[in-house]
């Protein structure tokens, strides 16, 4: 039997990166897509741009063409333009809208043409506590993750019949090279801001992935799973 295929949107780095080796080490055909660069070693790699239709189609077109079809799609590519509300420009909020929320829908969308020929399928989108609290700063961001959810469910309950599952995965406060960059005054509020008291791993939120991908989560579907340290709980 062929490997399954799994996609993951902006596998080239962080969070992305981590989820790639987790599936690959899951048995996995792992297939990552980045903008620009060279895609991590040990891993086929795939330009796509979530911003623009044209280029998720040709992207899949090569992927299905010269892999077959993914049945395990991992929407992570996204960005950030973090400002207070008064000072965010139009473009500061359709951009982070356009990459993080539509981005999603374009790479899910062309993703469930071959699902619905499977007839089986993993739609994983990789949301943010932010999107269910809210953040300083953040209003585009924060509204980007809060649509997945609404996004997800709507795909669960549209595809659930064909054996397709929707669920979104949502970070807390993750340890990646922009947290990093903190300084330590700040890196200890936010820590003791979690319940926890810590900052998660990128492998914390690959871990998770893991489970969502595999068959011991086929029941799970339209879910929104926090891996937070309970910063979020209760949303």
């Amino acid at each position: 039997m062929n490997q399954p295929i799994a996609l993951i949107t902006g596998g080239n780095r962080g969070i992305g990166l981590a989820i790639a080796e987790e599936l690959k080490a899951s048995g996995f055909q792992v297939i990552v897509t980045y903008r620009s660069g060279n895609p991590p070693e040990g891993f086929a790699g795939v330009i796509m741009d979530v911003t623009s239709s044209e280029s998720v189609d040709a992207a899949f077109a090569e992927i299905e063409s010269d892999y077959g079809v993914p049945e395990i799609i991992v929407a992570n590519a996204g960005i950030t333009r973090d400002t207070l509300v008064m000072r965010m420009s139009d473009e500061d909020f359709i951009d982070v809208i356009n990459a993080n929320l539509t981005g999603a829908f374009r790479v899910a969308r062309r993703a469930t043409r071959g699902l619905l020929k499977l007839k089986r399928g993993r739609l994983i989108f990789v949301g943010s506590v932010v999107g269910s609290v809210g953040s300083a700063g953040q209003v585009n961001y924060s509204a980007s993750k809060s649509g997945l959810v609404g996004m997800a469910r709507s795909f669960a309950r549209e595809l659930g019949s064909r054996g397709i599952t929707a669920n979104v995965v949502a970070p807390g406060f993750v340890e990646t090279d922009m947290t990093a960059e903190l300084d330590e005054k700040r890196r200890a509020e936010i820590a003791a801001s979690v319940p926890l008291g810590r900052f998660c791993s990128a492998q914390e939120i690959a871990s998770v992935v893991g489970f969502i991908a595999s068959e011991r989560a086929s029941y799970i579907t339209g879910a929104l799973i926090p891996v937070d340290g309970g910063l979020g709980m209760g949303h």
